[in-house]
């Protein structure tokens, strides 16, 4: 692994009653996030490699301790997300390269499948800043009921030289929707969105 940890968090959520509601089966939640050294900090680097690389080494890595923290089969997972927050001392540009080129495809491996999109996130931050971990429906962006986030508050990152990447996962949407639209029940999940 290229990356230099800090730091490796992972938080787990079981929604057991919402306004009173059971919600039966529980849905759980994680996030699991890597504080990472950023290796082109204070600089202009035009060929962002490295971070694609361990942006695919952190999806392996934060999906199956996600999996593990949640104590069941790739399979159960439903929704997915991924977000990251990068220091003063580097860019926007940074969290890009470690989303988007090459953290999804681990991800959809170990969890048998993600036709959609991976929803994501990404801002610049000081130490302390809340990061929102969007979630979407993993094999169907249309369904409605799986649009939520999860939130990660890390009090000492990202420091200037760092960056704060995270990925969420769900055996469910949010409790008790009644917005309409597609349902995880109905999507046929071969196009990704519906």
């Amino acid at each position: 692994m290229i990356a230099r940890i800090r730091k490796l968090m992972t938080a787990v959520e079981e929604l057991r009653l919402e306004m009173g509601q059971e919600i039966s089966p529980p849905v759980r939640r994680v996030m699991s996030a890597a504080v990472i050294a950023n290796p082109y900090a204070g600089r202009f680097v035009a060929d962002l490699n490295d971070l694609m690389t361990i942006g695919a080494e952190l999806g392996d890595l934060l999906t199956r301790r996600g999996v593990e923290a949640l104590g069941c089969e790739p399979s159960a997972i439903q929704s997915f997300g991924k977000a990251a927050a990068v220091g003063e001392n580097g860019e926007l540009e940074h969290a890009a390269a470690l989303l988007h080129p090459r953290l999804g495809a681990p991800m959809r491996e170990i969890l048998g499948g993600g036709k959609a999109l991976v929803p994501s996130s990404k801002k610049m931050a000081a130490p302390g800043h809340t990061i929102d971990v969007p979630l979407g429906h993993k094999d169907a962006a249309y369904v409605r009921s799986h649009f939520d986030a999860m939130e990660l508050h890390c009090t000492d990152a990202p420091q200037a030289d760092e960056i704060v990447i995270a990925v969420a996962l769900a055996t469910g949407g949010r409790p008790l929707p009644r917005v309409g639209g597609l349902t995880h029940e109905t999507a046929q999940g071969d196009d990704g969105l519906r």
